[in-house]
């Protein structure tokens, strides 16, 4: 019932685009220069965010520490930035992209161990020019369905050729079993189609156990090696 009521949500928003393309052409290209434009700085905000998060690495793995694994972004497709503002009850425009979502241009760090991640929060958080949102934490606080990971909301300022603009971006910082958990789950909740969720979802939520139990095991044996070395 799910998948029918997003596939009919999508269908309106495809025919509301159509529409206003015909019938207000001006409309419509205007709206779709600002767009790009505006996808153009949340582009530059990942990069300025990416940057510094490069920097720490290089400079903590002087000191023979590397907490980043590796460092993936994205920028949410223009299909489900026109949903989330229809869920939302917000207009489709750009002012609305950027006065509603927080998530629209997306950095996901994996981590090697727990207390990295905590790591990583802390030196971002610390820099002046970076301005912390909102911070969800699932990894003390793990979804229902045993999600973990850590979630920032922050903004950062991006210098164009004549302004300056506070651009926000999600930060999702995780470890390596938490990301191969997730992308599993991922597949879950989007794939239509899939038989017996209910016991794949209880499978998953044991596996969600089983991976916090050993995070948490690899961190304390790395941090006993650490102290006698």
């Amino acid at each position: 019932m799910k998948s029918n009521a997003k596939k009919s949500n999508n269908g309106q928003q495809r025919i509301m685009l159509q529409d206003l393309m015909q019938h207000n052409p001006d409309q419509f290209l205007d709206q779709l220069v600002q767009f790009q434009e505006l996808m153009m700085m949340y582009n530059s905000a990942i990069r300025e965010v990416t940057t510094k998060l490069e920097i720490l690495n290089d400079e903590l793995s002087l000191h023979k520490i590397n907490p980043i694994e590796s460092i993936k972004s994205r920028i949410k497709e223009p299909m489900s930035i026109v949903e989330k503002l229809h869920r939302y009850g917000k207009e489709i425009s750009v002012d609305a992209i950027q006065e509603s979502l927080n998530d629209v241009a997306g950095i996901r760090v994996i981590c090697s161990f727990i207390d990295d991640i905590y790591k990583i929060s802390d030196m971002l958080t610390k820099q002046d020019d970076i301005t912390v949102i909102r911070i969800k934490d699932y990894i003390k606080n793990p979804k229902p369905n045993g999600y973990r990971s850590y979630h920032m909301i922050v903004e950062v300022p991006v210098f164009f050729s004549d302004h300056r603009q506070m651009m926000r971006v999600e930060i999702q910082i995780r470890t390596v079993a938490m990301d191969f958990w997730a992308s599993l789950e991922h597949r879950l909740k989007y794939k239509n189609g899939i038989k017996n969720t209910q016991h794949i979802g209880n499978e998953l939520l044991k596996c969600a156990e089983v991976i916090a139990n050993t995070d948490k095991e690899m961190m304390d044996i790395k941090n006993m090696i650490e102290l006698n070395a």
